[in-house]
């Protein structure tokens, strides 16, 4: 790579739904098989959806939930698609409506939850989104304190992590219990995924010739 270029991945849709059917395997051998998955948006909620399909009960039974959550950590400068820098600070934008999974599944409490996004690159978004949830959880025994011994697991699913330091941790209980599922290790180049693009045969054409497909 020469100076003044970026580095650039394409990544193809089928990609994508090949990497979330393999990655499926790794999550029912886990024992992690999920009650609820929590996608991160924007990046989480397509792959969150590939998932589903290949964790979906044999049998046919309901699929999964999945609940959106909006943490916002690059910085748009607005200025063309590449020009975007990491942020320093992770912006909260949409949450879990309590009250409604209250309604819908009873409680956070004895769940096993699958936080799901598309790359860990700093993993500053994941370990936000796992201890803002983690806090959820503790709130909730408060609030239904007969339930409060029912273990709720926490478990990672990513498409991609980049082979880079981190400049956050995953606590061991995730990172040394098999509950980090990662579909595939890449290097530390722009990760460019189909959706970001407005000339989708183009994208498809480079990541084909990037064996990405």
């Amino acid at each position: 790579m020469t100076e003044g270029t970026v580095d650039m991945t394409y990544i193809s849709y089928n990609h994508m739904h090949k990497l979330c059917q393999q990655a499926a395997v790794k999550i029912r051998e886990s024992g992690q098989m999920p009650d609820i998955i929590v996608a991160i948006s924007g990046g989480g909620l397509i792959p969150a959806r590939m998932l589903r399909t290949f964790l979906k009960k044999e049998n046919g039974g309901k699929n999964i939930p999945i609940q959106a959550i909006g943490l916002s950590l690059y910085e748009d400068l607005g200025t063309d698609d590449f020009k975007q820098v990491i942020g320093k600070q992770v912006v909260k934008t949409q949450w879990l409506d309590l009250d409604i999974i209250n309604e819908r599944f009873g409680t956070l409490l004895g769940k096993k939850i699958l936080i799901v996004d598309e790359v860990d690159d700093t993993r500053t978004t994941l370990a936000y989104a796992l201890e803002e949830l983690e806090k959820e959880v503790e709130l909730a025994k408060q609030r239904q304190p007969e339930k409060q011994h029912l273990d709720t697991e926490f478990s990672v699913f990513v498409l991609y992590n980049k082979l880079k330091p981190k400049k956050k941790q995953l606590p061991d209980y995730i990172m040394n219990e098999g509950r980090y599922i990662v579909a595939s290790d890449v290097n530390d180049s722009w990760l460019c995924f189909p959706y970001d693009s407005t000339d989708i045969d183009l994208h498809t054409q480079r990541a084909t010739a990037q064996g990405n497909i």
